[in-house]
């Protein structure tokens, strides 16, 4: 008997991890494909030769960020739309404006910061903007863009 239970209970602890594993799985399916058209858009595009990195951005308008190096070696972030249309595609090289540590420290300079959550290249109706998502010492969500091109605060979202 001792043994059926500890079968029973090692049989639904794995069932639950398979279950959450193939529910995570499944969720993240459609921002890969959505990564990997846009990857493969950028490069027949002409706009990368090497595509490095990719996310999903959810701004106004989502788009893909994708970071490569175009065929003159110059890194570039490409902003493609989820829509994949090509004329909406819009590119910065990436030594034209800040770096993700300088806007960190944008931020850091101006506000108590507890815990970055994540930062990400995004592209909105101003350009191309870092999106920085933070707690801070209230345990409260903020979220701020500042500008890719100088590093000036575009939009504050704070204490969610």
């Amino acid at each position: 008997m001792k043994n059926w239970l500890i079968f029973g209970i090692i049989f639904m602890i794995s069932l639950g991890l398979a279950i959450v594993s193939i529910v995570l799985w499944k969720a993240d399916s459609p921002f890969n494909e959505w990564e990997q058209k846009a990857e493969d858009l950028a490069i027949e595009s002409k706009s990368l030769a090497i595509v490095t990195n990719s996310y999903v951005y959810n701004g106004n308008k989502p788009y893909v960020t994708v970071f490569g190096v175009d065929e003159y070696g110059k890194e570039k972030a490409i902003f493609v739309p989820i829509s994949l249309e090509e004329d909406m595609i819009q590119e910065v090289f990436l030594q034209d404006g800040i770096t993700k540590e300088q806007a960190l420290s944008v931020l850091r300079n101006e506000t108590n910061v507890k815990e970055i959550l994540h930062t990400k290249l995004g592209y909105e109706e101003a350009g191309a903007v870092w999106e920085i998502t933070y707690t801070n010492d209230a345990e409260k969500l903020n979220y701020v863009y500042i500008l890719f091109e100088d590093g000036q605060w575009w939009k504050r979202i704070l204490n969610l």
